[in-house]
């Protein structure tokens, strides 16, 4: 049986969320459509999980299909292949928003797909792709605390609306992506042009509200399906109440002794391995192997619950810190020769190596998805490997994480990277971990900032970040709001909050909250202790570098920029190109030209100012426009029995004619010139009907007296 629910979005473009027509051996699916756009959202999970999996192994996965939208995929192999950088945003945006609402004790393997199988070029597949997802676990039998939903907020001159279109975007000032429940909001993600922390309360507030009516229609599509009305049994923890009850009362203290000491990373992970260590020799050996699992669980709920209590009773933290005590931080530029600008941030035991490597229109990315294509001329890449934790592990390209992390930086640092005129260059960020105990994306951004100034990029106004976290008691309503978290805070704590800005206001921000009922009020003092986190942490950067460097680095490439009518562009290139590579190859530089409108943009780049120069001369005379009366420097290209004809500018000859070489009769022109002499003439006249150049060197001699 097909079902339909219409949400009433109020501005007469209504969404439609259907069941029981496609997918329909799936345990769920559902078709989510708005306008032209549409999502197929699938959901399967196995009845039971494998042996000893203690967590929920969920994947999402988000992709698009090029013939939504009447699109060939490009490469060699035209289809679709693996996950672009935006299908992979936004399978984490639903991922973060999904996994915590499914049962702690949940572990069957399961699978969310969100397919878009119709789309058009101004409505963004994102803002419904959680929506979908929510739908069609809650018309299925998968045990799941929903239904949930993700919306896009944005400020369009002053007016916030939600699902604006990608041309709307454009002109926005705040552009987030909320996702929540009926009853909280869990997770946020966006940018914005440096707003005011009462403006992003704001825009979460309206955000909530058109998420509780898709809720809503969620809850009414589901008590529609059959198959949703009883969800499915499920035995996925075999547990064992007496060896839970001994851990507890053996580890407890022992944990709130390690957690009311202060202590580094490594030295507290040693304590808390030692614990487990001790309660698994306790364990006769015939069964320590089986018990092995179990106590390992037992003990982490029991490190969750004291680490918890010593924050909330003492106001104290694992490492000794205030509550809003920002670590220390040490920060050095230009530490690396060769590259066009580096730095290297420290915060606590966090530490990222950053480089920004400047280049050419040429370096440009080509962004060729469903939806989304263009070029991108500022790339920010994240890498962190596995010594940063002190760990081994196979190294197997870029995760999701790597992926997610370098689009909050890119996000933070983007609205200060100079348009237009003001910046010629394609930048690349690139920031290696070298060392992570609690927000390294934060710390990519402050090196990032360093690193562009370090390069002499005239960025608007340096960016810092902070990550905020949070620990709360629901009985009591007691919490402590924490600045700048370490991992072990991270795990344990109910809030993830990463706000990034500059002195006047926030840049970027991405929360996830694994709790119900965060008010806006904890929200807001949050919001203000991250907001004095920040500036405290951009003080210290300031004290390495505050402005960027007045010149960029002498092996740094120069960009000069020239506008020529579009007329010229032809003429530039030449022939299959050979007249701009054979200029590139005796220049010693890159030239790259594009159309605007009625004008040819000409970048010529190269570290050498002369190899420019010839460059910028060469191409000024192939545009050139001869002019009467000029005199040129020209070469002799043929020569005839009634004159020469001289190239007086690339490409352009006219003709000397005998009578015009010298006042004295010439009989032979080759008496005068040969083929390659260099002569100067001056333009006497343009045929006006064939654009005929007449040349003189006559009237360039002194007329010989007569005697």
């Amino acid at each position: 049986m097909i079902i339909t629910k219409i949400i009433d979005t109020g501005d007469g473009n209504p969404i439609t969320i259907e069941t029981g027509k496609l997918a329909k051996q799936a345990d769920g699916s559902v078709v989510v459509k708005m306008g032209e756009t549409m999502l197929l959202a699938t959901v399967c999970s196995k009845k039971e999980a494998a042996e000893d999996i203690d967590f929920l192994p969920l994947s999402v996965e988000y992709q698009e299909k090029y013939a939504a939208v009447g699109r060939f995929p490009g490469g060699f192999f035209k289809r679709e292949a693996r996950p672009s950088t935006y299908e992979i945003l936004i399978a984490r945006l639903v991922d973060r928003a999904l996994r915590p609402l499914f049962p702690e004790d949940y572990h069957a393997e399961t699978q969310v797909l969100v397919t878009l199988i119709s789309g058009d070029k101004n409505t963004f597949p994102d803002a419904l792709a959680g929506l979908a997802a929510s739908a069609a676990l809650s018309v299925s039998d998968i045990p799941f605390y929903g239904p949930i939903s993700e919306v896009r907020v944005a400020r369009i001159d002053g007016e916030f609306k939600i699902n604006p279109s990608v041309t709307e975007v454009e002109n926005a000032d705040i552009d987030i992506i909320v996702a929540a429940s009926m009853e909280n909001i869990m997770m946020v993600e966006g940018e914005m042009n440096e707003v005011q922390e009462a403006d992003l309360l704001e825009a979460l507030k309206i955000a909530h509200s058109a998420i509780k009516i898709q809720c809503q229609a969620q809850i009414e599509l589901a008590a529609e399906v059959e198959k949703a009305q009883v969800k499915r049994e499920y035995n996925h923890e075999n547990n064992d109440e007496e060896l839970r009850t001994r851990i507890r009362e053996e580890a407890y203290d022992k944990v709130i002794a390690i957690a009311s000491r202060p202590t580094s990373k490594q030295e507290r992970n040693q304590a808390f391995e030692e614990i487990v260590e001790t309660l698994l020799e306790s364990i006769p050996e015939e069964e320590r192997e089986e018990k092995k699992p179990l106590v390992t669980r037992y003990y982490h709920e029991v490190e969750w619950e004291a680490v918890r209590s010593v924050v909330l009773e003492k106001r104290q933290r694992l490492d000794g810190r205030q509550l809003d005590q920002i670590r220390p931080i040490w920060s050095e530029t230009d530490y690396l020769p060769s590259s066009h600008g580096s730095a290297i941030f420290t915060r606590g035991e966090t530490q990222s190596l950053t480089t920004c490597t400047l280049g050419t229109k040429l370096d440009e990315q080509i962004i060729d998805g469903a939806i989304i294509e263009g070029t991108s001329n500022f790339l920010l890449h994240y890498n962190f490997p596995p010594f940063s934790t002190g760990e081994v592990k196979p190294i197997r390209g870029t995760g999701r994480r790597e992926i997610g992390h370098g689009n909050l930086a890119l996000r933070a640092l983007k609205p200060v990277i100079p348009i237009g005129e003001e910046n010629p260059y394609t930048i690349r960020i690139v920031s290696d971990i070298l060392e992570s105990n609690g927000s390294s994306s934060m710390a990519t951004v402050c090196a990032g900032t360093l690193a562009l100034m370090d390069a002499g990029v005239k960025i608007k106004k340096p960016v810092s970040g902070i990550a905020m976290g949070m620990i709360s008691d629901e009985n009591t309503g007691n919490y402590a709001i924490l600045s700048d978290i370490l991992g072990d805070e991270d795990h344990l704590g109910d809030m993830d909050f990463k706000v990034t800005g500059t002195a006047d206001g926030i840049t970027a921000c991405q929360m996830d909250i694994k709790i119900k009922g965060l008010s806006y009020e904890v929200l807001a003092e949050a919001l203000e202790q991250a907001r004095k986190g920040r500036l405290h942490i951009l003080g210290e950067m300031m004290k390495t570098i505050s402005t960027p460097r007045e010149d960029y680095k002498p092996f740094v490439p120069r960009i000069v920029k020239m506008t020529i009518p579009r007329d010229f562009i032809g003429a530039v290139i030449g022939p299959g190109g050979k007249i701009i590579q054979e200029m590139q190859r005796e220049t010693n530089t890159v030239i790259n030209i594009s159309e605007d409108g009625d004008f040819g943009i000409i970048d010529i780049a190269s570290a050498d100012k002369p190899s420019i120069e010839a460059a910028v001369a060469r191409i000024k005379a192939i545009v050139a426009v001869p002019e009467v009366g000029e005199i040129y420097h020209g070469t002799v290209k043929s020569i005839l029995a009634f004159g020469a004809f001289i190239e007086i500018l690339p490409g352009k000859d006219g003709l000397l004619h005998v009578s015009e070489i010298d006042h004295k009769r010439i009989d032979k022109v080759e008496e005068v010139l040969k083929v390659g002499d260099k002569i100067d003439v001056k333009l006497l006249e343009i045929d006006q009907k064939t654009g005929k150049l007449k040349l003189s060197r006559k009237a360039l001699i002194p007329k010989p007296e007569k005697k």
